[in-house]
């Protein structure tokens, strides 16, 4: 970093143990650099100054990246960037160094000694940190959500989220950071891991590859007796991580050999020192996680939690920023103020990302406001709710049962929110209400004992357990589709038979729609239970009634402790039931829905959120079909993905409300009792990822896919859709040709979309069989051959800018697998807009429509609400003055 006087400062060493070739957001990282001399760190430190004034950086902050030859200490410099970039937010949650902030300041012309740092308060941002612990960074992938793609790591980054790890060694820091991932894993080892039954063969290709997978084959290769130096010249990951690596495997052994009552309170200190959780210790002493936690506690064995001081000790720390480690000397100093306990999100991931980040810090903020002290406790260095500065003490910990009931223990906290950060928190209630009820602590504040606050971790079980959730519905009579739990094969098949295909099939307790398909034969779903889900009686699979061109809604709603709710905003999706609500356009409000179904889906929602004694905020989804009916799809008693988007739209916090509502607070202490219904139309748009995955189909579907989204609001429905295609790059052309290739279920429309697009003077090209059904209804279409018809193609129309935009459902036979999808692909390569459902066709034809006849005007989105409230308030004094 350097200012405008010259002064420049090193913020941060960062190595990867992933060797040259590997993209560095997709590596495994760890700062302090670990196997550099000090020779060498003096070199690239020199070579980073002198590049930094060469290149002209004024002021702000740069990331340099060098590849260092291990053998003779070759330095080549692989690229700079004259901003921040991937690893300035690693880099500033490693050394409590805020970059972008500093950035900011510089850039007002402030200078490095002008600035205090906020974590010690006594020294300037011109003492460069230095850090006496190690940082591990480890990627989160979902290769698992994009078939036909390579789980191989290249110089293309594909890692959709990331978890980092503090602790004493490198040892203890990675062992956090593989189970901060949450994908399974307790640690590294000590555990059933899939590659320990691989050929030899199979092995040393996945040390060889790189690959999200590469560190347990690494482990599978040291229990199956390789050494270092072969794992060495297979993968070359350094020696000397491979060798800290090694020494897990020896103490893992040590483990196995003996059973828990012989484990002393050294072995304790020694075992837990290097990072084993309770649950490690649990598997390879063949004893169960809350043994082993007893035993250790019994021997006083418990960690102690250290604070980021960016100064290695030199001065003290002002602010709370805590990561835990087995020593003696605790300095977490908690405090007897009432307090709360956030659980964040963990890494971001498809299905669960920054939309419930943006709740856990909206929760701080409205607490913090409340008189409360607010705790974060995290892993992820991308998001908002690790910043030092967004709660009054922040933990840097896994968001394991383990960690949270030491920061419990440590804390005794009034309340632990629950609600906010997805699915993470959720399988972690019914466990923390467990021990609350068997320990029952008392909170430092002396009001009572510690408590999860809102709904409670029974009911939030009692809408994600299939058969207590049906009979709630039974009860409150609200329709869902027709459908059945299979507990087998024969059961899957039987229940098929009885609703009728389409069918659609997931197993219980998904996230983000993994594994959801829709089936349409007994042999698609026999291939679906034997190679998407195991079925048996323990993971039993849903089957349920799919509704064929359905409109699918989501509602938010809000509801207090004194029985009050009241509705968020109730979003209508563009692309039809069936696809994943993640990854819908949706708009706010509803566009052709009826009165009377909106009446229906506000009271089953009201009736719904009583029952379930929901306090905080409820997310339901419902299916219009084309007669009228209602459809429950299901619901979910926490913040929901769609919260900041519905609080953007409304002009309502509606993240804050909940916190409020949980600590006691009634919809009537806030003001909010109303649902709002904007005047304005907020469109939502998933952004999708399809470009970085090779091979992999851009047909969207129940499985969640984007991997982040977009807002388009203006007063007219079809430009707010417009805007929100511009801004998720799918840029809609306003002239040239358009290329149909409808499947057989969705033929019924293609009169319609084809006479949208003819109106606003685009040309019909088509394969086959749409080109027929075009033709019979007399409208002008060119035909076009399929790939495997011999040339020219569609595909080389598409290479030779012939066609500016392509509406394409999937056939999802033999055929389309092959051709379809290597036109989709094409089509991903040339840049051109690709639309696969009928809905999104519709609303992209009327918004080229609105486009053509209408300029965009920039409005700021508070002037959206400001001349709303206006409006509002002169009708007001309209109706006083007339009474």
């Amino acid at each position: 970093m350097r200012d405008l006087a010259d002064n420049v400062v090193i913020i941060c060493s960062i190595e990867n143990i992933d060797p040259m070739g590997v993209h560095t957001g997709d590596s495994i990282t760890v700062a302090p650099a670990q196997t550099l001399t000090d020779k060498e760190y003096q070199r690239l430190r020199d070579y980073s100054i002198a590049i930094i004034r060469e290149i002209g950086v004024e002021c702000g902050g740069s990331n340099v990246q060098f590849a260092v030859n291990p053998e003779d200490g070759e330095v080549m410099i692989i690229e700079m960037n004259p901003r921040v970039s991937r690893s300035s937010a690693l880099a500033s949650k490693a050394t409590g160094f805020p970059i972008a902030k500093m950035a900011a300041k510089l850039s007002v012309g402030y200078s490095l000694d002008q600035i205090p740092n906020d974590i010690t308060k006594k020294t300037p941002a011109s003492f460069e940190p230095s850090i006496d612990y190690v940082v591990t960074k480890i990627p989160r992938f979902a290769f698992e959500k994009f078939p036909g793609s390579e789980p191989i790591l290249t110089t293309q980054m594909k890692s959709v989220g990331e978890s980092m790890a503090v602790g004493r060694t490198f040892q203890e820091s990675f062992q956090k950071a593989v189970r901060s991932l949450e994908c399974g894993y307790s640690g590294w080892g000590c555990a059933k891991v899939k590659e320990l039954d691989w050929e030899w063969e199979q092995l040393k290709y996945s040390l060889r590859v790189p690959s999200p997978d590469r560190m347990h084959s690494i482990y599978a290769a040291m229990k199956r007796g390789m050494k270092v130096d072969d794992i060495h010249e297979l993968s070359y990951v350094d020696k000397w991580f491979l060798t800290q690596l090694k020494e897990l495997v020896d103490v893992e052994q040590y483990l196995l050999a003996r059973n828990l009552s012989q484990l002393t309170k050294d072995d304790f200190w020694e075992v837990k020192r290097r990072g084993f959780s309770d649950k490690q210790i649990a598997f390879a002493t063949k004893s169960t996680e809350k043994e082993v936690r007893s035993k250790r506690l019994s021997l006083g064995v418990k960690p102690v939690y250290k604070r980021v001081d960016t100064c290695a000790a030199e001065f003290e720390a002002d602010t709370p920023y805590m990561y835990s480690s087995y020593e003696f000397e605790c300095e977490s100093a908690p405090t007897n103020r009432k307090k709360v306990l956030i659980l964040g999100g963990g890494p971001n991931r498809i299905g669960q990302g920054i939309e419930f980040d943006y709740c856990c810090c909206h929760t701080s903020f409205a607490l913090q406001d409340a008189g409360y002290e607010t705790i974060m406790m995290n892993s992820n260095p991308e998001t908002v709710s690790t910043d030092y500065d967004t709660s009054d003490r922040l933990y840097f910990e896994p968001l394991t049962v383990e960690d949270v009931l030491n920061i419990i223990d440590l804390e005794g906290p009034d309340g632990i929110i629950v609600q906010f950060g997805g699915q993470t928190p959720l399988k972690l209630s019914l466990p923390i209400q467990q021990y609350l009820d068997e320990r029952k602590p008392n909170c430092r504040s002396g009001y009572g004992l510690v408590r999860i606050w809102g709904t409670s971790p029974d009911s939030i079980d009692a809408a994600e357990d299939r058969e207590r959730f049906n009979a709630i519905l039974t009860e409150l009579q609200i329709e869902q589709p027709k459908g059945g739990i299979a507990k087998s094969e024969k059961d899957a098949l039987a229940i098929a038979a009885d609703i009728g295909y389409p069918v659609v099939v997931r197993p219980s307790y998904v996230l983000g729609g993994r594994a959801m398909e829709i089936v349409y034969s007994d042999e698609k779903l026999v291939t679906y239970l034997e190679t998407a889900v195991e079925v048996d009686p323990e993971r039993p699979v849903l089957i349920d009634k799919y509704l064929s061109d359905a409109i699918e809604i989501d509602i938010d709603a809000l509801a207090d402790s004194h029985g009050n709710v009241v509705i968020g905003g109730i979003m209508e999706h563009i692309e039809q039931a069936g696809v994943h609500s993640g990854d819908s356009a949706c708009m706010l409000p509803t566009k052709t829905v009826s009165l009377s179904c909106l009446e229906t889906i506000r009271s089953w929602t009201t009736k719904l959120a009583k029952k379930l004694n929901v306090c905080g905020l409820m997310n339901c989804q419902y299916a219009i079909t084309a007669s009228g009916d209602v459809f429950l799809l299901e619901a979910n008693p926490r913040a929901s993905r769609t919260v900041p988007f519905v609080s953007k739209a409304i002009g309502h916090p509606l993240a804050k409300y909940a916190a409020l509502v949980m600590s006691g607070k009634s919809l009537h202490d806030l003001q909010f009792t109303k649902e709002v219904i904007p005047a304005h139309v907020s469109v939502k748009e998933a952004v999708l990822p399809f470009e970085k995955f090779q091979g992999a189909d851009v047909l969207l579907g129940p499985e969640m896919r984007s991997t982040g989204e977009v807002m388009g609001i203006h007063s007219e429905s079809s430009i707010a859709f417009a805007k929100a295609q511009i801004a998720a790059g799918q840029k809609p052309p306003l002239s040239g040709t358009l290329f149909l290739s409808l499947n057989d279920l969705t033929k019924p429309h293609l009169a319609s979309i084809a006479r949208a697009f003819l109106g606003v003077g685009f040309t019909l090209a088509a394969t086959s069989g749409t080109a027929h059904v075009l033709e019979l209804e007399g409208l002008p279409v060119e035909r076009v051959l399929k790939m495997h018809e011999g040339r020219p193609h569609a595909g080389d129309m598409i290479a030779n800018g012939q066609i500016q935009m392509m509406v394409v459902t999937s056939s999802g036979d033999q055929l389309d697998q092959i051709d379809g999808r290597k036109l989709r692909r094409m089509a991903l390569a040339y840049k051109i807009p690709i639309i696969t459902t009928v809905a999104g066709a519709l609303a992209t034809a009327e918004a080229i429509k609105s486009l053509k006849c209408s300029k965009i005007e920039m409005t700021a989105l508070q002037d959206y609400f400001s001349s709303e409230k206006a409006t509002k308030s002169t009708k007001t004094l309209q109706s006083v003055s007339s009474t």
